[in-house]
């Protein structure tokens, strides 16, 4: 993966959950403490619950998430390298209140011995040669910068189901048809999980990676705007509001227009440009991805 196609979609995240999620007190401690901190932590109130996000900062802009209940907390996504790992930790003492559930979705981290749940099917599918053969890539790459993965085995939760964590209700529904086989999770029916935040910016190859991914990543998003949801999270770049959802939809429509009308990667790119002239991202390494035979 390269570490520019992040270093994009992290600057493209820099955006709030909506007027209604109010950023608490957790965000003053963590900008006072930043500049001794790789990541950095923002944390909001929902109803019922609070959110803190976690940007790691990392190559990848993983994002990792607390749910803070009355009694406990839900943890997801686990951060990978070790530096991020032990500020997360350090962050969950400090909320002084144990962890139930480690909720593995998209991103398997550093969460040690803590009870793993998963959506069905995604144990499997990471001891699997995509997913398996894409965490030995990192290992060559990064070496003992990560973290020790855990190996116990994880509960898995079937698509279509909700659990309730603390009193969280926690719907997991299939993720986009072209990613791997996570889940969404809509939580507490105020925040919406899936593996990539909307952006207002030219989507990633990594997320879209072929013309067929064109419609489900926008199938996904309608689903994201259905949900009632307030807030949108991903395992990349964060929190984002109802705003980047609605123009991702409308991103990935123009996107379906212009596959239609152009015959080629060069035209497309122009077009695509044309259309969105100041919007960050690489459009001409997406032309190249959905044209591509």
């Amino acid at each position: 993966m390269k570490k520019v196609l992040f270093t994009i979609l992290a600057g493209a995240l820099l955006v709030s959950c909506g007027n209604n999620a109010q950023q608490t007190a957790a965000q003053n401690e963590a900008v006072e403490t930043e500049d001794s901190l790789t990541g950095a932590f923002t944390a909001y109130d929902m109803d019922g619950f609070k959110l803190h996000v976690y940007n790691s900062n990392d190559v990848m802009a993983d994002a990792s998430y607390i749910i803070e209940g009355n009694d406990s907390l839900i943890v997801m996504e686990y951060p990978l390298f070790k530096v991020n790992a032990k500020e997360f930790a350090d962050y969950i003492q400090k909320l002084g209140k144990p962890v139930e559930i480690d909720i593995t979705d998209y991103h398997l981290g550093g969460s040690g011995s803590l009870p793993l749940t998963m959506p069905e099917g995604m144990p499997a599918f990471i001891e699997g040669p995509i997913y398996g053969g894409m965490m030995k890539g990192f290992a060559d790459q990064f070496g003992d910068t990560m973290v020790e993965l855990p190996n116990q085995p994880a509960a898995e939760v079937p698509f279509g189901q909700t659990q309730k964590w603390n009193g969280i209700e926690f719907r997991f529904e299939h993720g986009a048809a072209s990613d791997f086989p996570g889940a969404s999770i809509l939580i507490g029916g105020q925040v919406y999980y899936t593996h990539w935040t909307p952006a207002q910016a030219h989507m990633s190859t990594l997320q879209v990676g072929n013309a067929a991914a064109v419609d489900a990543e926008l199938a996904e998003a309608q689903t994201a705007l259905a949900s009632g949801a307030k807030c949108f999270i991903g395992g990349h770049g964060g929190a984002a509001g109802k705003a980047e959802v609605e123009f991702k939809v409308a991103y990935l429509q123009k996107v379906k227009e212009l596959l239609a009308a152009n015959k080629d990667a060069e035209t497309f790119a122009q077009a695509l440009k044309a259309a969105y002239p100041e919007l960050p991202g690489d459009a001409d390494a997406l032309a190249q991805a959905l044209y591509k035979k």
